[in-house]
């Protein structure tokens, strides 16, 4: 394994953390004030993301998350991901490298027509729009995504879509255009090609935002929606790749992406620690320095250990999907999504704990930090699944043909 930087990516997360060190921190307060005033159940953009987006591209920090524009490999963006993963609320955003919008974009960029590119992925990729993914459904066991029930059905030169789906993260937001929906197209198919993706603009009749769901009481801006789609109609070359190829284009389309929320995760991580270490040496109780407490040293040396191991990790798998692609690197790609978020919210939770009632405050972002990161145990499948993957491919080396 070799994690040196090219020179052009070395200069890239150089100017990357002087972007979020001189811009996103410094907005933080700006964003946060201008959420404050509008209120919980207001999605619309802080003018200050708008800045720090125009800053991002002058600065030629924009859209690294695809090689094909950005040159990076994944072991290269991986850290770029994490520098943005200290602030993940804004800094992700800020250079259009931000969930869901990446992993639509690179499903267009993979699988999408000319026509499909033209009208969604150009206007994505320049950041003048957004997009949802609408994959889970409330009445279904989603961790299994054969048990999809969103019909998508044939009708002359249209598919209709009926079904009703929740956890359609940034859908809520005014400037989202288009959700990339899955559903069942052939229920009498082999399992894995029952389903197919399609592409249903959001203002599309019998589209309906039931309701938004907050996380652990926090509405965040982009919003995550309850979506009802009721005979929905759009034209047959909205169809992405062909019909069955959705449970391909799932696979596809999460392998890298979980890098990036893995990195991003570690990045919080980081935050945490350091947040951890400043209260410890700032407070006192019991006569010393609360870094001078042998509980407290034991909780940020774990943290340290914990930490760099979930890293290499991340970057071992980043290294072999740059090697032999994401299909060779199943068994690492579930471990880590499964390690990086454990690591994350322990962390996160040792920084609370030493903060004590400051912790679960809003004056610290560590209460936001742990809700956001939890989600990351069930997003993009929960951990059970990811551990079901690794221990069927572990003990696929020893079954006997």
């Amino acid at each position: 394994m070799d994690f040196d930087h090219s020179p052009k990516a070395l200069d890239l997360l150089a100017r990357m953390q002087d972007f979020m060190d001189t811009q996103v921190f410094p907005a933080e307060k700006e964003y946060d004030a201008y959420r404050r005033a509008k209120g919980p159940q207001d999605h619309t953009l802080p003018p200050v993301v708008e800045q720090l987006k125009a800053e991002a591209r002058r600065r030629g920090l924009w859209n690294l998350f695809l090689p094909d524009i950005s040159g990076l490999t994944n072991v290269e963006y991986a850290a770029i991901a994490e520098l943005t993963g200290w602030s993940s609320h804004l800094a992700p955003e800020a250079i259009n490298c931000d969930a869901p919008n990446t992993g639509n974009m690179e499903v267009l960029h993979m699988f999408g027509t000319a026509e499909q590119k033209s009208q969604w992925l150009e206007p994505l990729l320049d950041g003048s729009i957004r997009s949802a993914f609408a994959m889970t459904e409330p009445d279904v066991a989603s961790s299994d995504a054969t048990n999809i029930a969103t019909r998508i059905t044939r009708d002359g030169d249209d598919y209709v879509i009926s079904g009703r789906k929740w956890w359609t993260t940034g859908v809520l937001d005014p400037r989202c255009r288009v959700l990339i929906v899955m559903g069942k197209t052939d229920p009498q198919e082999s399992v894995h090609r029952q389903q197919s993706m399609v592409l249903v603009p959001v203002d599309a009749p019998g589209v309906e935002v039931v309701r938004a769901l907050p996380v652990f009481g926090y509405a965040d801006q982009h919003g995550h929606g309850e979506v009802l789609l009721r005979d929905v109609r759009v034209p047959s070359s909205n169809l992405i790749a062909g019909e069955g190829d959705g449970f391909m284009i799932a696979q596809a389309r999460l392998g890298p992406g979980r890098i990036h929320h893995c990195m991003r995760a570690l990045g919080a991580a980081e935050r945490a620690l350091r947040l951890m270490c400043e209260r410890a040496l700032s407070r006192v109780a019991f006569g010393q320095e609360l870094a001078r407490q042998g509980v407290v040293r034991e909780q940020i040396a774990e943290s340290r250990m914990e930490i760099d191991q979930a890293r290499l990790m991340v970057l071992r798998t980043a290294d072999l999907i740059d090697k032999v692609g994401a299909k060779g690197a199943r068994s690492e790609i579930a471990a880590i999504k499964v390690i990086a978020p454990r690591v994350a919210l322990r962390v996160v939770d040792r920084a609370i704990q030493v903060h004590g009632g400051a912790g679960v405050s809003e004056d610290f972002p560590l209460a936001r930090m742990y809700a956001s990161l939890r989600t990351l145990r069930l997003a993009d499948g929960p951990d059970e699944v990811h551990v079901r993957s690794v221990a069927r491919q572990e003990l696929g080396k020893y079954t006997r043909g």
